[in-house]
């Protein structure tokens, strides 16, 4: 078939990891039935929007997505988390094509068949094994599950993207050989709760490789290990049985690195919140993994201002930042998310107090940070090249990861002297200056 005529679909895609991977599907999919991704407009025969929808600043991010690739092409198909609401995207845009919501590969599919007819060539039928990547080729993200069982007052992805469903592990594991099979050097496990895997099929065992092996996080990570690649785990609710998996970090089978989302530390804004595990220790859980694994990173997510939160409330989060001493930190002051139960909530606090207790909570985090990456000057770490970049002079500066740092939301380290170095090149660097949140980093001295 002659490129000029084969039928070319642009895609937008907008969100977290999560999404991406929905969008990496979708873009699977279409290449291997011989349509051609297009980064343009002009160029495209129709475009696939993958929008967001869990906060008010993303659902007018993805609206105006939409409206963009309106007026630039015409045709315009819509999926992902806000298509779940199709009134709201009808509403503001009645013209594109189609909705559908978040996972939903065949639905887009069929959209995508009845606007543009699938190409007949067997020779554009072609995909690699590890599928379309929206990310760099070193690095990729495996999402093992989709939905999630909780009910957390603040989120609105279970009516999106409905109850837990975990994929099954065969699946799993040969996607991530595939990645591997394909030059990735660092796999990122994500889901909506990624503790929780295998609970809605009661921990039933699937085959890989022949082998059995039980649907559930700590086996799922140790057969990810097994790889020879980062292994990084995001989205971890600190349920005991998280615990199993500290001592794989310790003995160098995945990444010292969990992302815990605990969003507060008061008993009784986690209770309106309906948080799970709300009423664990977690102070003496990160000491016991601390004790297991001194190296492990601590990353984790809170909401300020959430209904309810008093000035009481707040302290308590603000001692538990001081006795923690998390790594890693993101901090968003409560929005008010349409269709939210929280929404209904009384004691709604004012935005300017959200905004005060934003800065306060951020003041100290940025201090503990600053004082726990200070600590890595002088060491000497493996870190993974994302990319390289010429100065003026001519100096090749690399960018790169530690264990310590996922991608786009820690830290990185700069590499001097990176010439001769590729992008996921694993290299041992000593860490010579730290600036904010980034390090700097040499080859080690003799």
């Amino acid at each position: 078939m002659n490129n000029a005529s084969t039928p070319k679909v642009g895609f937008v895609s907008l969100g977290c990891p999560k999404a991406g991977s929905d969008a990496e599907r979708i873009l699977t999919q279409l290449r291997a039935e011989g349509y051609q991704i297009s980064n343009n407009y002009q160029d495209s025969d129709l475009v696939v929007v993958n929008t967001c929808g869990f906060i008010d600043s993303a659902v007018t991010e993805s609206l105006d997505a939409i409206g963009e690739a309106l007026d630039k092409n015409g045709k315009v198909i819509v999926t992902g988390c806000l298509g779940a609401k199709q009134d709201v995207v009808k509403n503001a845009h009645p013209n594109v094509l189609a909705v559908t919501g978040p996972h939903a590969l065949e639905e887009v599919m069929q959209a995508v068949h009845a606007n543009l007819p699938k190409p007949h060539d067997p020779f554009s039928d072609l995909v690699p094994p590890q599928g379309i990547r929206l990310t760099p080729q070193h690095y990729a993200y495996l999402k093992i599950s989709e939905g999630c069982n909780h009910r957390c007052s603040f989120c609105i992805i279970p009516s999106m993207r409905g109850d837990l469903v975990s994929r099954p592990i065969g699946d799993v594991m040969n996607e991530a050989e595939n990645l591997v099979n394909a030059g990735v050097s660092e796999i990122l496990v994500i889901s909506q709760d990624t503790s929780a895997y295998g609970v809605d099929v009661k921990y039933r065992p699937g085959f890989w490789n022949g082998r059995p092996i039980k649907t559930r996080m700590t086996e799922l990570t140790k057969a990810l290990g097994e790889l020879g690649v980062w292994i990084r785990l995001h989205y971890v609710y600190p349920y005991p049985h998280v615990d199993e998996v500290i001592p794989l970090m310790a003995d160098g089978l995945i990444l010292p690195y969990l992302d815990v989302p605990f969003q507060h530390a008061s008993p009784s804004i986690l209770k309106a919140m309906k948080r799970p595990a709300n009423s664990e220790n977690n102070l003496a859980r990160i000491q016991a993994w601390r004790e297991i694994c001194p190296d492990i990173t601590l990353r984790s997510t809170f909401i300020v201002g959430f209904p309810g939160e008093t000035e009481d409330d707040f302290q308590q989060l603000m001692d538990f930042l001081e006795q923690a001493q998390l790594d890693r930190v993101g901090c968003f002051t409560y929005s008010a998310v349409d269709g939210a139960s929280a929404n209904q909530l009384p004691n709604q606090v004012p935005e300017s107090l959200k905004q005060e207790r934003l800065a306060r909570f951020m003041e100290v985090q940025e201090r503990i940070s600053a004082e726990k990456i200070k600590h890595k000057i002088g060491t000497v770490q493996t870190v993974l090249v994302d990319e390289l970049s010429e100065t003026n002079d001519g100096e090749v500066i690399g960018l790169a990861r530690s264990a310590a740092s996922a991608p786009e939301i820690d830290g990185v380290v700069y590499l001097k002297d990176a010439d001769g170095l590729q992008p996921g090149d694993f290299v041992e660097v000593e860490i010579i200056d730290s600036e904010g949140h980034d390090l700097w980093g040499a080859p080690p001295r003799n």
